[in-house]
């Protein structure tokens, strides 16, 4: 088995609904410690995280993870419900 992810603090405790378009690069804060949330805003400068960037396979709406807690980054896996 690989090397577990160290998780980042709690921002939340559901997920955000955020419209992506097909093409586009965005980046997840890991952390939990962006004021804007659910994506990176370099809080993570001088710990051991590293945002996440993806890019998004077609134009949707998708659930990304808060709780920071998830085991498939960016994408929300309930983990919340566990919190």
């Amino acid at each position: 088995m690989g090397k577990e992810r160290e998780k980042g603090i709690v921002a939340g405790k559901e997920p955000i609904d955020v419209d992506v378009k097909k093409g586009e690069t965005y980046v997840w804060c890991s952390c939990g410690r962006s004021k804007n949330q659910p994506f990176c805003d370099g809080s993570d400068e001088g710990f051991s995280f590293e945002p996440v960037a993806f890019t998004a396979r077609k134009t949707e709406t998708v659930k990304l993870c808060t709780c920071k807690q998830t085991d498939t980054p960016p994408y929300c896996d309930c983990a919340h419900e566990n919190l």
